[in-house]
Parts: C-alpha cells; sequence; structure tokens
C-alpha cells in the first residue's frame, strides 16, 4: 500500500492534508492481524515542509498457496464392519493325491437268516432191459424181460411200456441184434411213432441196428419199442453172448 502525496502551498492546505493522514491511518488499523499496519512518515522538514499523507490504495491479489502440510498422527481404530455380500461360487479345483488306506474296520454286524431254498430232492427216473425170448410179434410193443436196472419200476415189463412219473427230457436209446431177417423197428410215444430203424440181414452173419433220440414226456405219457411191418422184417435176435436192449433215463424234469 502506498500514500498519495499532495502539495498545496499555504497551511490550509497543510492542515488538509493532516486531516486526510489521520483519516488514513483509523481506517487501516481496522485491517486483519495478518497485514501489518503501513505507516507513512512524514518528509524531512527540510526537504518537504508541505508534506501530507495520501488516500488508502486498493487490497492485493491473493498470495500463491502454500506448500502442502504434515501428515497427521493415525486416528484410533474404527469398529468392524458389516458382512460384505456372498460372492459366486468359484470354480472347483483339481483333484488331491489319493490317501493312503487305512486300518482295516472291524467285522460287521451278521445279517439276517436267507429264505429257504429249493429242495434237495433228486429226480430219478431211468431203466434198461434186454431182450430174453427171440419170437417177437410185429405191429405190437416188444416185451423186454432181462432186466439190468429198473429201481424206480417205471418200466413194465409185462407190457414192454415205459411209464413216465416225472414230466421232464428224457433219452432213450436201443441196440438191436439182428439175425436170419431183416430188421425195421420204431419207437412210439403215445400211439405216434417217433423214430425208425432198418437194417438189411446180411446171410450168415449177425449184424447190429441201433437208434436214439431225446423226448419231452408229460406225466402218464408211454415209450414203447415194437416192429413194424411183418414177419419178412422180425429179425430181432438175442442168446447168450449176443443182447438186444432198450435203454431210457430222465435228464432233467420240469420245473413248473
Amino acid at each position: 500500500m502506498w500514500g498519495l502525496q499532495v502539495w498545496i502551498p499555504g497551511r490550509r492546505m497543510l492542515l488538509l492534508q493532516a486531516a486526510l493522514l489521520i483519516l488514513a491511518h483509523s481506517s487501516y488499523g481496522q485491517s486483519t492481524m495478518a497485514e501489518e499496519a503501513v505507516v507513512l512518515q512524514p518528509p524531512a522538514k527540510e526537504s518537504c515542509p508541505g508534506w501530507m499523507a495520501g488516500i488508502p490504495g486498493h487490497p492485493g491479489h491473493n498470495g500463491v498457496p502454500g506448500r502442502d502440510g504434515r501428515d497427521g498422527a493415525h486416528g484410533e481404530k474404527g469398529e468392524k464392519g458389516d458382512p460384505g455380500l456372498i460372492g459366486p461360487k468359484g470354480d472347483a479345483g483339481d483333484g488331491g493325491v489319493t490317501g493312503v488306506g487305512g486300518p482295516r474296520g472291524f467285522p460287521g454286524v451278521p445279517g439276517r437268516k436267507g429264505e429257504p431254498g429249493e429242495s434237495a430232492h433228486v429226480y430219478r427216473s431211468a431203466f434198461s432191459v434186454g431182450l430174453s425170448n427171440k419170437d417177437t410179434v410185429p405191429n405190437v410193443p416188444i416185451r423186454f424181460t432181462k432186466i439190468f436196472y429198473n429201481q424206480q419200476n417205471h418200466y413194465d415189463g409185462t407190457t414192454g411200456k415205459f411209464h413216465c412219473n416225472i414230466p421232464g427230457l428224457y433219452y432213450f436209446s436201443y441196440h438191436i441184434t439182428v439175425y436170419l431177417k431183416d430188421v425195421k423197428v420204431s419207437l412210439y410215444k403215445k400211439d405216434k411213432a417217433m423214430l425208425f430203424t432198418y437194417d438189411k440181414y446180411q446171410e450168415m452173419d449177425l449184424d447190429q441196428a441201433s437208434g436214439s433220440v431225446l423226448l419231452h414226456l408229460e406225466l402218464g405219457d408211454e415209450v414203447w419199442l415194437q416192429v413194424y411191418g411183418n414177419e419178412d422184417h422180425n429179425g430181432l435176435y438175442a442168446d447168450n453172448v449176443n443182447d438186444s436192449t432198450f435203454t431210457g433215463f430222465l435228464l432233467y424234469h420240469d420245473t413248473n
């Protein structure tokens, strides 16, 4: 701030200058404590006998901002905040290494008793018989009266027929000695021929004829052998060293 100096000759001018100086000093004393008061010094009496202070000037411009101060001390720790929202599920990680097998555990509690199984009963049906009389009649069951096995008595030697007492699958076979005539025999089941065998006699020689078959039988079915045709095809033969046989047995019974 600076003062305006006006030079007016005479005593009036000197008084006016003094009054302006007082006004300027009084107004400037009311400014802030940060600013220093401007003191007007009258000129030396020797050089300016008529000196007088000028009116105050305008306030100056704001100064450049000062530097940042030092960081303050750390404050007290605040209270714990509320939990945040649960984030999305992450990707599955890689499988870990298989661990070492643990020790063997203790035996478990015994289980409940099982249901009763099927009966251990064994189904048996079998026979094996031979021809003892070489005189056979065509077109009727051949009576094999030489018994090799007939423990269940399912073969009837008086009729020459096997009677089915256990439904199931059976195997039948026959072996015939042929002598003096040709042979034609058939195996019957329930009055129906199921298998045929023919053998031509070779003069002055013994010959053999045979056959076998699997048959399913129902309870009460009958099976037998008989000569078909006439007397010319009745060459079945048996003696003390040659046999004609008929055999049959159950393979497995029906379960239903």
